[in-house]
């Protein structure tokens, strides 16, 4: 079976969405916008929406590209009241079909109460609940739903091709490196971040890999980190709470 095509669309000041194409199908990833999806589509025929969360910026397109092409909204049955438009709830016990593709779902609270991810042909769609050595706020979850959430992520396959919502990756490796300056993985990846943005290209998709290497949210258990907060014995959610409070004051 051919593989999933992607394409990144910009939206906004920071957004990102994702065209996904199979054969006759054509799904887009959390459209805040319209606009940009029409004009990427390039006249193609737009079948699903797919929503990660009910946040405005991943959801506000959906109306006007669903009367424009007829498309069927996806979305997190748990939050399907807040989803626009929606048709098809999905969930982690039951995954969800897109072509030839099984999709499975991560049901990963945090960032918002019914927040999901897709995992397709190898790569996931994270939304807003892990970011390119980040993740979301705590708008409506607590750090142990999201330190679950996240490890949900961490136990994917090491070649995962990362897609999440947001272009915030520079300033998530400034802060990393506060936490984490002996980790050569981090040093050499700050210098590809930069070189990225200063040529304004994506830094997505990254990798489960080098999530794992470089993101300090993935990593609760560094000692270089517990030492840097001042946490060598807190367990896993304290150490994450702290480090997502000092992020949010960075």
């Amino acid at each position: 079976m051919a593989g999933l095509d992607i394409t990144i669309i910009p939206c906004l000041t920071d957004n990102y969405a994702y065209l996904l194409r199979s054969k006759d199908l054509c799904a887009v990833v959390d459209p805040p916008e319209a606009a940009p999806i029409v004009a990427a589509l390039e006249g193609a025929t737009l079948t699903h929406i797919l929503n990660t969360h009910h946040h405005w910026d991943h959801s506000g397109g959906n109306r006007e590209l669903k009367e424009a092409y007829g498309a069927e909204v996806i979305g997190p049955e748990k939050d399907r009241s807040r989803i626009p438009g929606i048709d098809h709830g999905v969930d982690q016990e039951h995954g969800w079909q897109f072509g030839g593709f099984k999709v499975g779902v991560l049901e990963v609270p945090g960032h918002t109460r019914g927040a999901i991810a897709y995992v397709i042909d190898n790569a996931v769609f994270t939304g807003d609940t892990l970011f390119v050595m980040g993740c979301g706020r705590l708008f409506e979850g607590t750090p142990a739903e999201m330190v679950a959430s996240l490890a949900k992520f961490a136990a994917l396959p090491d070649d995962t091709a990362v897609y999440c919502g947001h272009e915030y990756t520079l300033t998530n490796a400034r802060f990393a490196q506060t936490l984490e300056p002996g980790n050569e993985a981090l040093a050499a990846r700050y210098n590809d971040v930069v070189a990225a943005r200063a040529a304004f290209k994506p830094t997505v998709p990254s990798t489960i890999r080098l999530e794992k290497a470089t993101n300090p949210f993935l990593r609760t258990g560094s000692a270089e980190i517990r030492a840097a907060i001042g946490m060598a014995h807190g367990d896993d959610a304290a150490v994450f709470a702290e480090i997502r409070r000092r992020k949010d004051n960075f």
